[in-house]
């Protein structure tokens, strides 16, 4: 119904041919906008209800004092569930560090919380199937264990800096007790805030979106992004690192290039990349550990994005 709808405004009020590239363009524009912004709104005011029962304090308290495996275990599964984007869970980062949680779960709340998004997960299910969200909670799980393992065996409490101490508390909005009411009134003006702050990002992802759909040729991103180009994988990641996006305004390209020939682990591994590693969020992170620091999490997380890749091309 929402396709014949796009097709409708396309053909009958944009008086656009049917079957020309800028009538494909057209009608993939005005069916994924407002798709992407009606899934938007409703996952983000379900997950702002949420916040209002999971505060940062609640985070530390499960954390603090668990052994190191349940402990990782338990920061992946907490990443997910709380609506943290990088620019948010960085303060919980420090706050953390502070609470006495140990420096490899830290790290490894930090790498789920962007990385595993509840947006993508839900867009990825309406998109391509439970088979391939189930593959991308389970791989990006795994990218934060074992990096948050990783970085926690090297010891790297040398390398952070002192500009911690000035942590911002997170979730000060969110009282310790809440009515249903107040509640409902948080998510409606939290949903509200963030569509504000993301939809023109939104509209620019699904406008590239709609051109790669109309009028880039399906064989040339087969030929230089499909799965027989072995460098593919890595090349998708470099080239989302650069770049600044969250899940909503990143699923219309994953949408759009998949639907071009692109192999799906190569989508996966560039929105990884957008949504886990991305400059302005070393830059944030700049501020709190020195640079090496950063060059060992971006490295180990880059490196399991890269594998996640490789492994969703050869399973799917």
């Amino acid at each position: 119904m929402l396709k014949n709808f796009a097709d409708w405004v396309t053909f009958n009020i944009l008086y656009i041919k049917p079957g020309t590239l800028p009538a494909e363009a057209v009608s993939f524009f005005i069916y994924d906008s407002i798709k992407i912004f009606a899934l938007l709104c409703v996952i983000i005011f379900a997950v702002a209800v949420l916040r209002t029962f999971i505060s940062s304090e609640k985070v530390k308290k499960i954390l603090a004092g668990k052994k190191t495996l349940t402990g990782h275990f338990l920061a992946a599964a907490l990443g997910i569930i709380t609506p943290f984007c990088t620019c948010s869970a960085i303060p919980l980062f420090l706050g953390f560090i502070e609470a006495g949680v140990p420096l490899g779960m830290t790290f490894t709340f930090l790498i789920a919380s962007p990385m595993i998004n509840e947006i993508a997960l839900v867009m990825l299910l309406g998109l391509f199937g439970w088979k391939i969200a189930a593959l991308y909670i389970v791989s990006g799980m795994v990218i934060a264990i074992v990096a948050g393992f990783i970085i926690g065996k090297l010891k790297p409490e040398k390398l952070l800096t002192q500009s911690f101490a000035a942590t911002v508390r997170d979730n000060r909005a969110i009282k310790a007790k809440m009515s249903w009411k107040e509640r409902l009134g948080y998510a409606h003006s939290y949903t509200a805030d963030i569509v504000k702050k993301v939809w023109i990002f939104i509209l620019i992802g699904i406008g590239i979106g709609a051109w790669i759909h109309g009028y880039v040729p399906a064989d040339f991103l087969a030929a230089y992004a499909g799965p027989n180009n072995i460098f593919a994988v890595p090349l998708a990641t470099l080239i989302g690192i650069p770049l600044y996006a969250n899940a909503a305004g990143v699923m219309p390209l994953v949408n759009a290039l998949t639907e071009k020939g692109m192999a799906i682990g190569t989508v996966l591994a560039f929105m990884m990349s957008v949504t886990a590693l991305s400059l302005p969020e070393f830059l944030i992170l700049r501020r709190v550990m020195k640079t090496r620091l950063i060059i060992i999490f971006a490295g180990i997380v880059g490196t399991g994005i890269i594998f996640t890749g490789y492994l969703f091309n050869a399973i799917l």
